[in-house]
C-alpha cells in the first residue's frame, strides 16, 4: 500500500492485511456481485474486510471502501476484524486528505487497543497526518511542533518496528523544516539592517538545529551581522566554529572574505556565547 501525501509516496505495508493479486481474486468471486448499498449483515467478518481491502486498492477515491470497513466494526464489533477495520479507517481517511477525521479515527484506535499490534501503524498514520500537512518556511510551524512530537513517539515506542524507521527520516526534514524558518527570519531581519534581531535567530540555529543542513549558513551570517554590529570578537569566533566544522563549505570561504578585509582571521576570542559554542566544538560535543 502507499501513503501519499503532498506529492510525495510513502511506501509500506501492513502485512497481515496486504492485498496480494490472488487474494483479490477470490474477494472478487466471494461478494463481487455486493452492490455499494446492499446490506452486508449476511457476509462474514472477513469478506467484507476483504472487500473493503479491494475496494480501496482499485478506486483513487477511499469513500466507498470506508462504508465495509465501518460496517465490519459495526457488525462484528468485538472481533480482531473490526480492530484492524478501525486502522484501515484511518489510512483511507489520510489517504483521500481528510486528516482530522484520520487524526481522530487513529487516536481512537490507540486509545481502545494500545497493545494492538498495529497501534504502531495507527501511531504512524496520526503522526503524517500532521506531516503531511506541514507548509512552506513562509507558514506558521504550529504543525510541524505536532509532527515531531508524535513522529518522536512512534520512535520511542515502537523502536523495532517498519514506521519508526520511517519516522526517524521524516523527523529529520521536520526538525530541518523548522531550523529553515529560523534562517528565514533571521535574513528577514539582516536585509532590513535589524542585525540584533537577526542574530537571535541565527543563534537559535546554532545552539539548537545544530545537527540540521542551515548550520553552516547560520554561522555565516553570524560573522555578517556581528561585523555590521562592530562586535569582532564574535564574528571572529563565529567564523574559527565554522572552519573547524564546515571548511569546505562555501560559506567558511564567504566569511573568511569578510573578515580578510576588516584585517581579521577567524580566531575564537572573547567570552560571549558564540565562543561556549567553540569550547564544546573543539571537544567535539556537537559537530
Amino acid at each position: 500500500m502507499m501513503l501519499t501525501g503532498r506529492g510525495r509516496s510513502f511506501s509500506f505495508r501492513n502485512p497481515r492485511s496486504a492485498v496480494l493479486v490472488t487474494g483479490l481474486c477470490l474477494v472478487l468471486a466471494a461478494c463481487g456481485g455486493v452492490r455499494e448499498d446492499e446490506p452486508l449483515d449476511g457476509f462474514s467478518a472477513e469478506e467484507i474486510y476483504r472487500r473493503g481491502e479491494y475496494v480501496l486498492e482499485t478506486n483513487r477515491r477511499a469513500d466507498s471502501a470506508l462504508r465495509y470497513f465501518r460496517e465490519v466494526e459495526r457488525i462484528y464489533p468485538y472481533t480482531t476484524w473490526a480492530r484492524r477495520a478501525i486502522v484501515m479507517q484511518a489510512y483511507a481517511q489520510h489517504r483521500d486528505g481528510d486528516y482530522e477525521e484520520a487524526r481522530a479515527t487513529a487516536q481512537r484506535f490507540l486509545d481502545q487497543y494500545p497493545g494492538d499490534e498495529d497501534a504502531a501503524w495507527a501511531a504512524y498514520i496520526l503522526a503524517l497526518t500532521y506531516y503531511d500537512q506541514i507548509e512552506d518556511v513562509g507558514r506558521d510551524q504550529g504543525l510541524t511542533f505536532q509532527a515531531l512530537q508524535h513522529l518522536r513517539r512512534v520512535i520511542e515506542r515502537y523502536p523495532n518496528t517498519e514506521y519508526a524507521r520511517s519516522a526517524v527520516l521524516k523527523f529529520d526534514l521536520a526538525f530541518d523544516h523548522l531550523a529553515a524558518k529560523e534562517m528565514e527570519i533571521g535574513r528577514y531581519y539582516l536585509r532590513r539592517g535589524l542585525q540584533a534581531a537577526a542574530v537571535n535567530r541565527f543563534r537559535v540555529v546554532v545552539e539548537e538545529f545544530q545537527t540540521t543542513t542551515h548550520t553552516p549558513e547560520a554561522l555565516h551570517r553570524l560573522v555578517e551581522a556581528y561585523l555590521a554590529l562592530g562586535l569582532r570578537d564574535e564574528a571572529q569566533t563565529a567564523a574559527a566554529i565554522l572552519g573547524h566544522n564546515f571548511r569546505s563549505n562555501p560559506f567558511y570561504e564567504d566569511s573568511y572574505r569578510l573578515l580578510n578585509d576588516q584585517g581579521l582571521s577567524p580566531d575564537a576570542s572573547g567570552d560571549s556565547w558564540i565562543r561556549q559554542i567553540y569550547r564544546r566544538t573543539i571537544r567535539g560535543e556537537w559537530l
